[in-house]
């Protein structure tokens, strides 16, 4: 099978812009991956929970949507966002957590992650 002339020559995950680990892309921005803990004595990230998401600890309680209010502020102070650009898209009532950061490029936010843990 010929290659297209200005193909990419890597791996499909690179060519499509797609960036591994947390973060990745979407028609809307980026997409991050949280494991989020409530009730901690204060709000913080922690790391990598595994390969694809981040630890984050929450000192609100997961009650009437405070937890998700504070995860949404909390994040978007880290990346330096508008906090209306930050919503919790799947995993409202979980710990297991889908946050998008509207109109933000993956890359983007995998560079803060980036320099933030290691």
């Amino acid at each position: 099978m010929a290659r297209r002339k200005g193909a990419c020559q890597g791996p499909a995950v690179s060519c499509a812009g797609v960036v591994e680990g947390p973060v990745r892309g979407s028609k809307n921005g980026a997409l991050l991956n949280l494991k989020v803990s409530p009730r901690a004595k204060s709000t913080s990230l922690e790391g990598m929970h595994g390969d694809d998401a981040l630890k984050l600890r929450v000192a609100a309680p997961p009650v009437d949507g405070r937890a998700n209010a504070e995860i949404e502020k909390f994040l978007a102070g880290v990346f330096e966002v508008s906090a209306s650009s930050v919503e919790v898209v799947r995993g409202a009532s979980g710990r297991d957590k889908t946050v998008l950061f509207r109109g933000v490029e993956p890359v983007d936010i995998q560079r803060r992650i980036s320099a933030m843990i290691h």
